[in-house]
């Protein structure tokens, strides 16, 4: 299934409803494939299921947890009744059994090539650190693999407006020497509801402008 553009009218989101759906092990038990879907993924312990919270005003919508490499499974949600919110397994979380990693490493790569009404990767990474090798690898293979993704960096209130803007551009000087453009990139902080509108208003305009065959 492909994806073709449509005309896109402008109109701000807000998340009235949000409903869990389904937890699954592989890409065979997700739910069918006929809504627009946009799955979020990054280390363990990035903030994937806080900021799935703050984006839907649920705080028990996702779980979290003070224990990296809670969420093993792939979970669907249901946003207004018309499209989903997938929260995908962490990686790069050394205590995981080596047979577990391979598990997600397979579920994952399975469910981001072969989904095909995934219409966008959101890529969280945790604005208080450097480039991380783990992240750095990830974001070649999705360019390798031409995966449509956006970066999303999380935790912003932990930080200055100069260590913000230090952040970004210190990943892209990372990714100059093998990407010839930057991926779209927000700042966002579940603790304070930094950046929602800019996500939400961005899945929007997905939905409005990406039709699915």
């Amino acid at each position: 299934m492909r994806f073709t553009q449509g005309f896109f009218i402008y109109m701000r989101m807000q998340i009235t409803k949000a409903k869990f759906i389904a937890s699954s092990s592989n890409l065979k038990q997700c739910p069918p494939a006929d809504k627009h879907e946009y799955a979020f993924i990054g280390r363990s312990n990035v903030g994937k299921s806080s900021l799935i919270n703050m984006l839907t005003n649920n705080g028990k919508l996702a779980k979290t947890s003070a224990t990296p490499g809670k969420t093993q499974l792939i979970n669907h949600f249901l946003m207004n009744d018309s499209w989903y919110l997938v929260d995908l397994p962490g990686y790069g979380y050394a205590r995981t059994s080596k047979s577990q990693r391979g598990e997600f490493s397979a579920m994952i790569r399975d469910y981001i090539l072969k989904r095909e009404n995934l219409v966008c990767l959101f890529l969280l990474v945790d604005s208080r650190h450097e480039p991380l090798k783990t992240d750095l690898r990830f974001l070649e293979w999705l360019g390798e693999n031409g995966v449509p993704f956006v970066m999303v960096f999380t935790k912003a209130d932990k930080l200055n407006a100069s260590e913000r803007d230090t952040c970004i551009t210190n990943y892209h000087k990372q990714m100059q020497e093998s990407w010839e453009t930057m991926p779209l990139a927000f700042l966002t902080s579940a603790e304070t509801g930094f950046g929602k509108e800019a996500l939400l208003d961005y899945i929007e305009e997905l939905n409005n402008t990406v039709e699915l065959e």
